[in-house]
């Protein structure tokens, strides 16, 4: 046993000097590329606000979280080439980070003990959108609400089919497909990608990807980017959008129904349902939201309401008209009042912590199910909550292999769980929200899909399975498939086979990125 103990001290004490070498190789090389005020090392005064600068949840600002080497805050696309080069030639990896909204904070953490950086992309977040102009140029490094208001106050009449939060990075958004409240009429984001740049595994930048690589193309558009190298910028399809759009917010309790309604909204979804209507549900303790965007006029939506869905009740009183831009201010900073202006905010969330989890209906559950849900769930928890995002129209209209995104076709919507808690990141709270979670995702699976059990590779996920890394120090296909076939389905593989081709090294990974699959 004392030879064995010796052995692998030796091999430890080993590795370790290894990873010294590598670090100070990497910084060296860093520092005749980039400029010193660029990388901030964790010696750095700044290095702790830089890396929490766009993090959504303190549990993973925590020490037990493995923390990077260094952050490169690169300013210009040759500054992500060099780190790349970089890295590679050093053999530490890069965790590229935007927004910073990925759920498992995999964009600036990493679960296993290894030698990374971040490649930290906000500073680079042009948006280059011209007056009547259908489509856009947008930096891998802004915000959704950076786009929309650009869109609305440069060229008004047009739309993007984003998400609901402002905050949120478009790289991130776009790499897992990108699901919001107007792509029942649009599309999901990464459908309206029609080109991007990317520097790839030798740090050369693609100038057009879609001219280029085809299947490459196909895979950064909803198959998760950073797995395939580091996209820099994408070209966007913008829409046309009516000069006025209308939003409602109706609530209803359990007392008036809500289980019902909620059941006469999934009936409505893939019937002749007008697409320019969609109405996302949120349900919470003995309540459901009911919020919608309509693209038009309120007495429009109005006819539309009583046509499909009376049981509802809504009123002219409930109507608030203004600008798709205003539309998407209101949205997401939650006030009909909020300046677009506001949405330029780049703010993180610090004040507590969460958990979300991911489904996909295909049926109905009806009112019954809801009432169980409602009873014996949310009503017994406040801090939970189900956002369910109604898909169809457009969406449900493009055959399942056409990006990597393949909920689609019979797909009735998909629900976001989020648990919040307060306290400690692993505390008595923390074990109570994240039991209340589990018991919930357990009890809905005999209402969601299964074989597999879908899920959105934008609320990533590690519990439905992690990586493993095999003897020849590659990701492995068969641990990749486990959570990777849930999120991409029967694109999974196709996935694999364009990493085997285009970073055969798996120098591009963490503990949810695409294995590589070499063919032949």
């Amino acid at each position: 046993m004392a030879w064995l103990l010796m052995i692998l001290c030796f091999l430890c004490g080993n590795v370790f000097l290894l990873s010294l070498a590598a670090s100070d190789d990497f910084l060296q090389c860093l520092s005749a590329a980039i400029p010193s005020d660029l990388v901030y090392q964790q010696s750095s005064s700044s290095f702790t606000s830089v890396l929490q600068s766009s993090v959504q949840n303190p549990k993973y600002i925590t020490n037990t979280t493995v923390r990077p080497l260094c952050i490169v805050a690169a300013s210009d696309v040759s500054h992500v080439q060099a780190a790349v080069r970089c890295g590679r030639a050093s053999g530490v990896r890069l965790r590229i980070r935007s927004g910073g909204h990925d759920y498992e904070g995999l964009s600036y953490r990493s679960v296993q003990p290894e030698v990374f950086a971040v490649l930290d992309l906000s500073r680079i977040r042009g948006v280059n959108v011209r007056p009547g102009d259908a489509t856009a140029w947008v930096d891998a490094g802004a915000t959704l609400g950076e786009l929309y208001y650009a869109i609305g106050t440069v060229n008004p009449g047009f739309a993007f089919p984003g998400g609901a939060c402002s905050t949120v990075g478009i790289s991130g958004f776009l790499s897992g497909g990108g699901i919001g409240l107007t792509m029942r009429k649009y599309g999901i984001g990464a459908d309206n990608v029609i080109d991007a740049r990317i520097v790839n595994v030798d740090g050369n930048l693609i100038d057009s990807v879609a001219a280029a690589d085809q299947d490459l193309f196909w895979a950064i558009r909803g198959g998760g980017g950073e797995s395939f190298g580091v996209v820099v910028a994408w070209r966007l399809r913008l829409s046309r959008v009516e000069p006025t759009v209308t939003v409602v917010n109706v609530e209803r309790s359990l007392d008036q129904g809500a289980a019902a309604l909620v059941a006469k909204w999934e009936t409505l979804i893939l019937n002749p349902f007008v697409p320019d209507l969609t109405i996302r549900v949120v349900v919470q303790e003995r309540h459901a939201l009911f919020q919608t965007l309509f693209l038009g006029r309120c007495s429009r939506l109005l006819r539309t309401m009583r046509a499909y869905f009376p049981e509802l009740g809504m009123a002219p009183a409930d109507c608030r008209e203004m600008t798709w831009l205003n539309a998407m201010a209101f949205i997401s900073l939650g006030s009909a009042d909020a300046p677009a202006k506001a949405m330029l905010n780049r703010t993180n969330n610090l004040g507590n912590y969460v958990k979300n989890k991911s489904d996909y209906v295909r049926r109905a559950i009806g009112q019954a199910g809801w009432q169980s849900i409602f009873q014996d769930h949310l009503s017994r928890y406040g801090p939970g909550l189900m956002i369910m995002e109604p898909h169809g129209g457009v969406v449900g209209g493009v055959p399942d292999f056409v990006t990597p995104y393949p909920h689609r076709q019979g797909v009735l919507y998909n629900i976001q769980y989020v648990v919040f808690w307060w306290g400690e990141a692993n505390g008595t709270a923390a074990a109570e929200a994240t039991g209340w979670l589990g018991g919930l995702y357990g009890f809905m699976g005999q209402f969601v899909s299964s074989n597999p059990r879908e899920a959105f590779a934008n609320y990533r996920d590690l519990e439905i399975g992690e990586n493993e890394v095999g003897g020849d120090g590659l990701t492995t296909y068969e641990s990749g498939r486990v959570w990777g076939e849930k999120y991409f389905m029967g694109n999974f593989q196709r996935l694999a086979t364009v990493k085997g081709r285009v970073d055969p090294g798996d120098y591009f990974r963490n503990e949810q990125s695409i294995p590589p699959l070499r063919q032949g």
